[in-house]
């Protein structure tokens, strides 16, 4: 009991450290990017996503180093799932909100997401994953960072937008004006006045929110790996519970305006690098780098070919699939969102949890 108590508080001081580790980096490596004056459009298209990403990546990156490999694959894979299923469900279920996306880009990014399970789904067959399939994955990575790019230009300077919405009466807003919160002109970022300190500050904040975020998924792989021996599961079982759904509680947090408390909330929304109502397109994308990203970054540092096991091609690639399934065919063919798509994927998620907990599959 005492060793199972200490697993716990590791593990939720890791989750402590990856949530604040990550918005720290995140906030900071904007403002680094502005005061090196990249433009706004650069920024969103690549920073902003990555950022989001950021625990999945670092965990994948330390398990696949230490040659956990169902961590690395569980935490990718998962990842994708909880941030379909879970964060976005509940944004698309929330009354308060109405939640609003450009038609062509949440169409694009889906058919980028769908094409990545496609690509898992023929290379992996033999229970690894081949060479073509790592490199085709990256070509995808690619791919989604120039349609990102793209697309914030095209939104910056009001080069047409088809936004589709939860609500019929939505029009399309206008581009961010300089007088905006969070930080966000029509161009650049807005960053502190131009001097030495600000720029070393803000990289110290980079390199700090970097260490807490390797410390916080250090933390993390130890309390899976130490819960599954210590219960005599499989590792793929935590990563696809515990793992997953404390990444996805700051995303939580904001989704439902930060029930965890006012601390929380003033952190985040001082050290928010995205815009609020950007919010499920940025779960769409991180979704993406889950899969284009943590799993091609967990197969070079591992140095082999990247062990897939039966509950990953069984379980986490058909949700996340039908998932993405469910969230594209509506803007696709009716031209707008329902409420009842985030529904669906959370019913989908609880389904995959209960399998995952309750029907573990061997030689994950």
């Amino acid at each position: 009991m005492p060793v199972l108590l200490l697993t716990l508080l590791v593990y939720g001081l890791g989750l402590v450290l990856t949530a604040v580790g990550s918005r720290l980096a995140g906030r900071c490596t904007t403002w680094c990017c502005a005061l090196c004056g990249l433009p706004m459009w650069v920024v969103g298209g690549t920073v902003a996503p990555f950022c989001l990403a950021l625990p999945q990546l670092m965990l994948a990156f330390l398990a696949a180093g230490l040659s956990i490999t169902s961590l690395a694959v569980g935490t990718a894979l998962a990842g994708a799932v909880a941030s379909l299923g879970l964060a976005l469900a509940i944004c698309l279920l929330n009354p308060r909100h109405t939640v609003s996306v450009d038609r062509n880009e949440f169409c694009r990014k889906c058919l980028l997401l769908l094409a990545a399970c496609g690509v898992l789904a023929v290379f992996v067959r033999d229970g690894t994953l081949s060479y073509t399939g790592t490199g085709l994955l990256m070509f995808l990575f690619v791919v989604f960072v120039l349609i990102s790019i793209v697309y914030q230009h095209h939104y910056i300077y009001g080069e047409g937008s088809d936004q589709i919405s939860t609500d019929t009466a939505v029009s399309s807003p206008a581009p961010q004006s300089p007088g905006s919160p969070y930080g966000y002109t029509n161009h650049t970022m807005a960053f502190p006045v131009m001097s030495v300190a600000n720029a070393l500050k803000n990289l110290a904040g980079v390199l700090s929110g970097l260490l807490l975020l390797a410390l916080g998924a250090q933390a993390l792989v130890y309390s899976a790996a130490s819960l599954a021996n210590l219960t005599g599961t499989i590792q793929a079982l935590w990563a696809a519970t515990l793992i997953s759904f404390g990444f996805c509680l700051p995303l939580l947090a904001d989704a439902l305006d930060h029930p965890l408390g006012s601390v929380w909330k003033r952190f985040s929304v001082r050290c928010r690098y995205f815009p609020p109502r950007t919010l499920p397109m940025q779960l769409v994308n991180s979704a993406i780098l889950n899969l284009t990203l943590a799993l091609p970054i967990s197969s070079l540092m591992y140095r082999e070919r990247l062990p897939f096991g039966s509950q990953f091609r069984h379980y986490d690639l058909p949700v996340c699939a039908a998932m993405t399934l469910v969230l594209l065919l509506p803007p696709l063919l009716r031209r707008r969102l329902y409420r009842w798509q985030g529904a669906a994927c959370l019913v989908l998620y609880l389904l995959y949890v209960a399998a995952a907990w309750f029907v573990p599959l061997a030689g994950a």
